[in-house]
């Protein structure tokens, strides 16, 4: 069983740092949880009907089956990510396996609205374990900074797979099956996660992890799940009393957890972490930035696809796949040219590339469906490369004890930027929506697009049509403007830490070939004297 010490270790020795075929192997395993935990973000959104008609949801239980999961997710990638580093990331990983295998069944099977909601909470709390264990096992399997720069790449194509497959495969499955049956998809994974994890992928912890902090754990739930709750209120109602108080509390315990963190020797997030000159402070920030710009855009993309060009659910989701294949191709191929070049560069490249892809989306009219498709393919392209390599270089900055909080930190940034994207140019969009309908439409109509189309008037349609796209616009606009100010910070914050790390990487290379001329020098001299004692 390898453990912290000794990954750190073998690290001082050439010939043990890269990975070989069985980390790889372990790798692949590693996708599987990874591939599923952000399939489950999107499986229900063709479900959704079919729940309705058989459990009979309220309004309120209808959200929280869509919501719990996420809430669940977000409040706990912390502690489960401080968790993992004391009792094992394998150990933790397998614990999460178990519970998102039993929850999915439950969730399958569920008899109620009540009853899938809490299978949904579970399945939340499972993900939470999985997430921040796979990145950190990363972390520690590959050592050498190419693999594992090649490694995260994949990993963050994958993840940017899973969410365009799960709704994909939900729609197929349900065509033929009952709405259960896309929370059984989960069950086999698991069952071979289960299997090969112990064989596979190899136990690391923190050898001194010291006491946890057990009120850590409610600080920092009470600082993460308000926030994220009051900007999801927020995209949706606008502003509210409600979403106000809740960032507000949520800002408040943040700044007491902070400060508790700051001040225990055995804080649940390690003050190491965010030490000068390693960039992993600016890393967290920028990938918030990403996953801003990420979500913002699909809040307008899915429904330009199923509510302006009036696509259906399952026809929708195909198109948005069109888009995957491109962006999942693009991490790997990011992680080779930041070897060769300054990453900070290469991240800049990434934001800018992003921008572009809103500014296409700015473009767009109601009968765009290319342009469209093009703009979420180049953004995408664009964000993924950020967020491949401020993963990289987060966790290569992390000490390897400390590769769970880091991974959960960075999932945690995630959740923030995301909410905060689809709050903020939701916003955007919907102002201006509402500003270009008339004061005669219905108020139903007024307040969304949705609403708009289902009626039976057919020129109101299409008025909301023309507002909505006018308001898609102006949010692309300003996910333009934001993504430009992201590549001019990115080159400058992260020149410094990327440098570094490049210098780190080569001397490490050059050790390693230390290593390699010394071996071979050895060999020769024993030979030389084997043959003398021949002779």
């Amino acid at each position: 069983m390898t453990n912290a010490t000794s990954t750190t270790a073998s690290t001082t020795t050439g010939a043990g740092l890269r990975a070989g075929r069985r980390e790889w192997t372990a790798f692949v395993v590693l996708l599987l949880p990874l591939l599923l935990v952000s399939m489950d973000v999107s499986v229900l959104y063709f479900a959704l009907p079919s729940i309705s008609r058989e459990l009979d949801p309220s309004a309120t239980q209808q959200l929280w089956i869509i919501d719990v999961y996420a809430f669940a997710l977000a409040g706990l990638l912390i502690t489960m990510g401080s968790l993992g580093d004391r009792i094992g990331r394998r150990k933790l990983l397998m614990i999460g396996a178990a519970a998102f295998g039993l929850a999915s069944v439950t969730a399958a099977y569920a008899t109620s609205a009540d009853m899938l909601i809490a299978s949904r909470a579970l399945l939340g709390v499972g993900g939470a374990t999985l997430m921040p264990s796979t990145m950190g096992l990363v972390r520690n399997m590959f050592r050498d900074d190419k693999q594992r720069g090649q490694a995260i790449g994949i990993w963050s194509g994958a993840m940017a797979g899973g969410i365009a497959l799960g709704s994909v495969l939900s729609g197929v499955m349900l065509e033929h099956l009952w709405w259960g049956s896309v929370f059984l998809i989960n069950v086999p994974a698991m069952v071979l996660l289960l299997i090969l994890a112990p064989l596979l992928v190899p136990e690391f912890k923190d050898p001194a992890p010291g006491r946890f902090d057990l009120l850590g754990v409610p600080l920092s739930m009470g600082a993460v799940l308000p926030v994220v709750y009051g900007l999801k209120e927020f995209a949706v109602d606008g502003f509210s009393t409600t979403s106000t108080v809740c960032v507000a509390v949520g800002l408040l315990l943040g700044a007491v957890f902070v400060r508790r963190q700051l001040t225990r020797r055995d804080a649940m997030i390690s003050r190491e972490l965010f030490r000068p000159g390693r960039g992993f402070g600016a890393a967290i920030s920028l990938n918030s930035v990403a996953a801003f710009a990420m979500m913002g855009s699909a809040y307008f993309t899915t429904q330009y696809l199923q509510s302006v060009l009036d696509m259906s659910s399952l026809r929708a989701a195909l198109w948005s796949v069109a888009p995957s294949l491109a962006i999942g191709a693009t991490a790997p191929a990011a992680s080779a040219v930041a070897q060769k070049v300054n990453r900070a560069y290469v991240i800049a490249a990434g934001f800018a590339i992003g921008a572009l892809g809103f500014a296409l989306m700015a473009l767009a009219g109601t009968d765009s469906l290319w342009t469209v498709l093009a703009g979420t393919a180049v953004m995408g392209m664009g964000i993924v490369t950020v967020m491949a390599l401020v993963s990289d270089m987060a966790l290569a900055s992390a000490p390897a004890e400390k590769a769970g909080s880091a991974a959960s930190l960075l999932e945690t940034g995630q959740e923030f930027g995301g909410a905060l994207g689809m709050a903020v140019l939701g916003s955007i969009g919907t102002a201006v929506y509402r500003s270009d309908m008339p004061a005669s439409a219905p108020a139903a109509a007024r307040e969304t697009l949705g609403a708009a189309v289902a009626g039976a008037d057919r020129a109101l349609a299409t008025v909301a049509r023309d507002a909505f796209v006018d308001g898609m616009q102006y949010a692309a606009v300003g996910g333009t403007l934001l993504l430009v100010l992201a590549a001019v910070l990115a080159a400058g914050m992260l020149r410094g830490p990327a440098a570094a790390a490049k210098a780190a990487a080569e001397a490490q290379g050059e050790a390693r070939g230390e290593a390699r001329g010394e071996a071979v020098a050895g060999e020769e001299v024993v030979g030389g004297r084997v043959a003398e004692a021949v002779r």
